[in-house]
């Protein structure tokens, strides 16, 4: 088992924001959350994360309600990367990463070996080996990114949730984060407005239309046009390639 939504329903300012959406994904796949803005994203990615608390359903990890786990362990297991992280510290590269060591420091320190164990392996893992003394604000986009991905695999978590990693990244450094993250030996959840990059990376995809999932499954069974159309209310043509990956084309009025 892993982390798991089940029919959790969250209101906000007054406006239900989630209604009985589960999501229970198998150990070590990578799930794509889809839908419009205002769907029901990030906010299901701030449950199961444990940010929030949901009104009703419950969030679980392994047999564990995830409210009953105490915030440092929870941090041991689960890694969120949201949209949005900057700072106008004069921070490197290193220690944007060593942040992510934080959840495993006791009152008396952590494990310095264990420490730079995790670090080494999460700049390695990212590619950013060679820029651990890099500063920050010296850093492209996708290496801010990768960099964010990086401390949060120093927590060395088994679920990984991701907020959109590819948002205001070109072309090449979308698919650099995600093939990273596809590679990784995680259950990863992410948020993602792209169909042909949900399609190309994800073993399942999850809908939401206005807080409820409107459709569960892999790529070729999700991604049809019928449900592109009532969805995002936009014409397509859905086709499968030689090598059987689902492509979305978008059409003109």
């Amino acid at each position: 088992m892993t982390l798991r939504a089940l029919e959790v329903c969250w209101t906000r300012s007054g406006r239900l924001v989630l209604d009985g959406v589960t999501l229970d994904p198998e150990p070590g796949t990578t799930v794509g959350l889809l839908g419009p803005n205002g769907s029901g994203k990030s906010s299901l990615l701030r449950l199961m994360s444990g940010l929030d608390r949901a009104d009703s359903g419950r969030v679980r990890l392994d047999d564990d309600d995830l409210q009953s786990i105490p915030r440092r362990q929870l941090a041991r297991r689960i890694a969120l990367v949201g949209q949005h992280a900057d700072t106008d510290l004069d921070l490197t590269v290193h220690d944007v990463v060593r942040l992510g060591r934080i959840p495993h420091r006791g009152w008396f320190g952590g494990d310095p070996g264990a420490d730079t164990a995790a670090i080494d392996a999460a700049l390695t893992a990212a590619g950013l080996a060679d820029k651990a003394s890099q500063r920050w604000h010296t850093l492209s986009g996708g290496e801010r990114q990768r960099a964010l991905i990086a401390s949060a695999l120093a927590q060395e978590p088994r679920e990984l949730l991701l907020d959109e990693p590819t948002n205001h990244l070109d072309i090449a450094h979308q698919l650099e984060i995600l093939t990273l993250v596809r590679a990784l030996p995680v259950t990863a959840i992410l948020a993602l407005h792209d169909l042909n990059l949900a399609a190309m990376f994800c073993d399942v995809l999850v809908v939401l239309r206005q807080g409820r999932v409107v459709a569960t499954g892999t790529p070729a069974q999700v991604l049809t046009e019928d449900l592109i159309a009532e969805v995002y209310r936009v014409r397509c043509r859905v086709e499968t390639t030689a090598a059987g990956d689902t492509s979305v084309r978008f059409l003109r009025d």
